[in-house]
């Protein structure tokens, strides 16, 4: 019985290759392929782009209970010496927990391993791109108010900061991902400008 994902989004629940096993002098079997797993989670945008994500993956079986099939867990953290680092996310954390449910149908144990998975956002590319533009779009519509009114250049430079500002609300709304409640709070917020 080879443990997979309880809640896969791939729906494969073999592993990608078929390997041996290994059994010891005292009768214990280790079997270790090699398998690629898919999972989705729910993301929460709400600070973005300073936010963090948690996914968790639990591994266990549909099938048979702890007397027949016991989950170890060797490690309570992921190796990760073959982690490839990604350009928008860096893994804060992998933590692992090994439990056992009792149900009401049976005495046996049900062990499983749950994998949390914590994500951070790199926020270099938001904050050059995005939140710097933000700022000198603020302050270049609060020198609109420094010049005297009978000065031409105060039409054009109010006009330019609002066409300014509006491609940087068009950037903002394509690159970032989609909240309904921000996105509300943002076009209030446009409106009162």
């Amino acid at each position: 019985c080879f443990p997979f994902l309880l809640f896969s989004a791939d729906g494969h629940f073999e592993g990608s290759l078929m390997t041996k096993v290994i059994v010891k002098y005292n009768g214990t079997v280790m079997w270790t392929p090699p398998a690629r797993y898919k999972s989705s989670c729910t993301m929460d945008v709400t600070f973005f782009p300073f936010d963090r994500q948690n996914c968790s993956m639990k591994f266990g079986s549909w099938t048979y209970d702890g007397d027949m099939v016991d989950l170890i867990l060797l490690d309570d953290h992921v190796d990760r010496k073959d982690f490839f680092d990604n350009g928008e996310w860096e893994i804060a954390g992998v933590p692992a927990k090994r439990n056992e449910l009792y149900y009401e149908c049976c005495k046996e144990p049900y062990p499983d391993v749950t994998f949390t998975v914590t994500m951070r956002r790199r926020t270099l590319y938001y904050g050059l791109n995005l939140l710097i533009p933000c700022v000198l779009i603020s302050g270049l519509a609060l020198l609109v108010f420094l010049l005297p009114a009978d000065s031409g250049e105060k039409i054009s430079l109010g006009m330019t900061s609002i066409l300014y500002y509006w491609v940087a609300c068009t950037e903002t709304s394509v690159s970032k991902p989609y909240d309904y409640f921000l996105s509300e709070l943002v076009c209030h917020l446009t409106n009162i400008y």
